[in-house]
């Protein structure tokens, strides 16, 4: 029985975790090649995730080069052409906005389907790199796949076809009940000798926030102010790029704020859902706090999730410490108080997302090359 032929690709840590429940159903269903480009190529952002998520290994890691953003999306591009012409799949997958999402490119002049997953995100600030991203993979792929209405209003204002959209819900809910008897079992309390509610828990790796050399210097303050003002400890899973960064300004140490190198999925959920309050810039805590159900703030400006501002299950608090303090005590009395109503965000609930994906492309990727009058690769 031949099966319908699928690349997925993947690119960094984020993309993993959301994926790691589709591949094994892509394994299943399709003919399915799973490809790395290599834009996170540090160990500690893949070799950790693969075998805590129990996910085999890619079929192709293209080893894409880093050393610049032109390189990278030069490089993602050709190596992508090369992988399409050679194994002629019936399907690209792609989720997010990273810079590996430009393959969607050379897969539609390639005449292949693209779905976009994570869709129709906005966070409508031209100060955030992926903004651009979101917006031309939207544009450029034959179907686009939001986790709820409000990326789809975003889908639709910008004039793409209805039949081009499938409203999917986030993944993060399906991740985490996969997992979660392995997150509760954790030993990284115990380990790290320290008590639920008794220590903050930071992870800062966005671009805006830690190559300006001053902005990183103003996270660092706002975590001093956090460590003053409730005499905890603070511990920062520090992303390679953080890292980095921290190494050229000098900064190694800091009284009451420990760096830690990156953590697992499993380890770094049980941080998280034990800690006074997590302090993030990443998008994905935005569903990880609703879903678990852990107080958060957000350390950017602007969010692309406003579903979950809506809801009030994050707070977004900026850089400048005194914003923080109040933020993170607004975010702990909303887990605090049995009597408010822990509305969940739109799209937050969806338990069968890998299902409703593989459905769907099942569904449309041979009737897109009729739709549009085109003849198959294969």
């Amino acid at each position: 029985m031949s099966k319908i032929k699928v690349v997925t690709i993947v690119g960094t840590r984020p993309e993993i975790i959301r994926l790691c429940r589709l591949i094994p159903k892509l394994d299943a269903y399709t003919d399915h090649i799973l490809v790395h480009t290599g834009q996170n190529s540090d160990p500690k952002l893949n070799d950790v995730f693969f075998e805590d998520l129990e996910l085999r290994q890619p079929d192709y890691f293209l080893n894409v080069n880093t050393s610049s953003m032109g390189s990278v999306m030069g490089d993602t591009i050709k190596k992508s052409e090369e992988l399409f012409l050679k194994e002629k799949p019936d399907a690209v997958m792609i989720l997010g906005d990273t810079n590996s999402a430009v393959a969607a490119i050379v897969a539609e002049r390639m005449h292949i389907p693209v779905y976009h997953m994570e869709a129709g995100n906005r966070s409508f600030d031209a100060n955030v790199p992926e903004e651009l991203n979101r917006r031309m993979v939207d544009h450029v792929a034959s179907f686009n796949l939001p986790y709820n209405d409000y990326s789809l209003r975003n889908l639709l204002a910008e004039g793409i076809h209805p039949r081009r959209i499938c409203i999917t819900g986030s993944p993060i809910r399906e991740v985490y009940v996969h997992y979660k008897e392995k997150i509760l079992s954790s030993s990284v309390l115990k380990d790290l000798e320290l008590t639920k509610g008794e220590y903050f828990l930071a992870s800062i790796h966005r671009q805006e926030n830690v190559d300006p050399p001053e902005r990183l210097k103003q996270v660092l303050e706002c975590l001093r102010a956090v460590r003053d003002e409730w005499g905890l400890p603070v511990l920062v899973s520090t992303h390679p790029r953080t890292g980095k960064r921290l190494k050229e300004l000098g900064i190694d140490k800091v009284q009451g704020i420990t760096f830690h190198e990156p953590f697992g999925y499993l380890d770094y959920n049980h941080l998280q859902m034990n800690a006074r309050c997590v302090i993030s810039d990443s998008g994905t805590i935005s569903e990880e706090s609703a879903i678990i159900g852990f107080p958060a703030v957000s350390l950017r400006d602007s969010l692309e999730r406003p579903e979950s501002l809506d809801a009030g299950s994050i707070v977004l608090a900026g850089i400048e410490p005194e914003n923080l303090i109040n933020s993170i005590l607004v975010a702990c009395s909303h887990y605090s108080d049995a009597s408010i109503d822990k509305e969940q965000p739109a799209g937050y609930q969806e338990n069968n997302f890998s299902q409703k994906v593989v459905s769907f492309l099942v569904s449309t990727a041979f009737k897109h090359a009729k739709w549009a009058g085109i003849r198959s690769l294969r």
